[in-house]
């Protein structure tokens, strides 16, 4: 028998309510009107699956086409979300896109992308060239529904845990300690903060079982306390932990979405950073195309991996199809400009609305912006790790602007952008102290340009090796306070 029930999913900006039918051996019978959704529902999808199957999609490998780049073009059926989705192959894979050619009228696409490796060279190998043409070829062909935006996909492996709130000096190192004293290993995580709000997708394992935690109680424990550190004192805005086990959307993905529902794209008042390299943010344009009906888009910024998808991972997001598009990246400088229309086909036909793209994209090109010293940890994994290491960094009062933490066969390779309290330079003393708390081999420098040779008024050593992995108490922190 099958039941009918409704859910909403969110995705973008804008909140669904979808039929779910499941399976069930009592219960009342599906409504007419529900019958006659489902077999509505169900020709479409597998009407879309035959015509895919029918077209599978062409990809196209080319070494020789440009002298400095491989040439790759994907032509396929076109469908909304299908250019995140090729954009976010050629991104996992590691690509540089430098150049770009998207058309996409009636059912069909055509994009051309010129990519280079890392390094700056072309892709020569083989069995990579066999792999990303293998992915384009099934994630194009794969259509995805609102459901696949937000995870839903059960894993054994890991918790994934995402927070969201208020950022302030510290906020990780307080996070990463509640996870320590509830013993809770953090294997991965992504860290965002922008424009005073901070945003994370935290994979921990239970440190008993190496799994993932399933201890109900143990789950609400967690989020409460978790809840209460986020909040900090005097918070406007509501600090958020939901648990939300892993499915199709990248982690890059979700932080956009995390972010872009905590409206972090409106500016409360510009930190100091913000003022000093206030010649660095992108310059966005939302300009109409009346003898087309399309909305053009335009963004000038500082060239940077991964800059491609920001742009089309928010349009998406924001149910706007790009009809055509092109990307050009120099040396220092990336031009994107697309020409768009909503998912219901018309342009963008107001003043509000065309405020909020402008600043939605301004703020999805600046979360990811490198600001500040990069500081790569290298190190055997342990449970506390992180929490000792941000400790370290709060003590020295290093403010931790973005942060990526991946753990491996037992290692773990953590990589921090850190600046001090105001946003600017970092004294070289302080930076060699932290090195000498943590370990010289442990810590690499590896952006200079924010050292500064001058001495501090007053710094704060912290503690040294000696002392850095004692024990400590979870009532140092003050923190946590009852939920009421």
């Amino acid at each position: 028998m099958l039941m009918e029930s409704t859910t909403a999913v969110y995705t973008g900006a804008v909140s669904f309510t979808l039929l779910r039918v499941t399976a069930s051996t009592q219960g009342p019978k599906l409504s007419a009107s529900g019958r006659r959704l489902w077999r509505v529902f169900s020709m479409d999808n597998e009407y879309d699956k035959l015509i895919r199957r029918m077209n599978p999609p062409r990809v196209v490998i080319d070494n020789n086409a440009c002298k400095d780049a491989t040439v790759i073009q994907v032509d396929s059926m076109n469908k909304h979300g299908i250019l995140l989705k090729v954009v976010q192959v050629l991104m996992d894979m590691n690509l540089v896109v430098t150049k770009a050619y998207i058309s996409s009228d009636g059912g069909w696409f055509m994009d051309v992308f010129n990519v280079i490796t890392c390094e700056g060279n072309k892709i020569r190998d083989q069995e990579v060239i066999n792999a990303i043409q293998m992915r384009l070829e099934v994630d194009a062909s794969f259509v995805p529904s609102l459901r696949e935006s937000v995870g839903v996909m059960p894993s054994e492996d890991h918790t994934s845990i995402e927070l969201s709130g208020n950022d302030r000096p510290g906020l990780l190192s307080e996070v990463c300690a509640v996870l320590a004293d509830l013993h809770c290993n953090v294997v991965n995580a992504d860290v965002w903060t922008h424009n005073n709000r901070a945003a994370a997708v935290v994979h921990v394992t239970d440190d008993a079982t190496g799994g993932a935690i399933k201890d109900t109680q143990r789950l609400l424990t967690i989020k409460e306390l978790l809840c209460n550190v986020l909040r900090g004192n005097g918070e406007l805005k509501e600090a958020k932990m939901t648990l939300s086990p892993p499915g199709v959307t990248s982690t890059d993905r979700r932080l956009h979405q995390i972010m872009q529902t905590d409206r972090d794209y409106e500016r409360a008042g510009q930190t100091r950073l913000e003022v000093e390299h206030k010649n660095l943010r992108p310059h966005v344009t939302v300009l109409d195309c009346t003898e087309k009906d399309y909305t053009v888009i335009t963004t000038r910024s500082r060239d940077r991996p991964k800059l491609l998808f920001d742009v089309i991972c928010t349009l998406t997001d924001m149910e706007y199809f790009v009809f055509h598009g092109m990307v050009n990246t120099g040396r220092m400088e990336a031009y994107l400009e697309f020409y768009i229309r909503h998912k219901d086909g018309l342009p963008i036909s107001s003043e509000a609305e065309r405020d909020r793209v402008l600043n939605c994209l301004e703020a999805a090109i600046e979360r990811r912006e490198s600001e500040g010293l990069k500081l790569e940890l290298y190190a055997e994994d342990r449970v506390g790790l992180l929490s000792d290491i941000t400790r370290v960094f709060r003590e020295n009062s290093l403010c931790i602007r973005r942060a990526e933490i991946a753990t491996k066969h037992g290692k773990a390779k953590d990589i921090f952008y850190v600046t001090d309290m105001t946003g600017t330079t970092i004294d070289a003393k302080i930076v060699e102290s932290i090195r000498k708390q943590i370990g010289d081999a442990m810590l690499q420098v590896k952006h200079s340009s924010c050292l500064s040779e001058t001495s501090p008024k007053e710094t704060t050593t912290g503690v040294f090796l000696g002392n850095f992995f004692k024990a400590r108490t979870f009532q140092n922190f003050k923190l946590i306070r009852s939920y009421s």
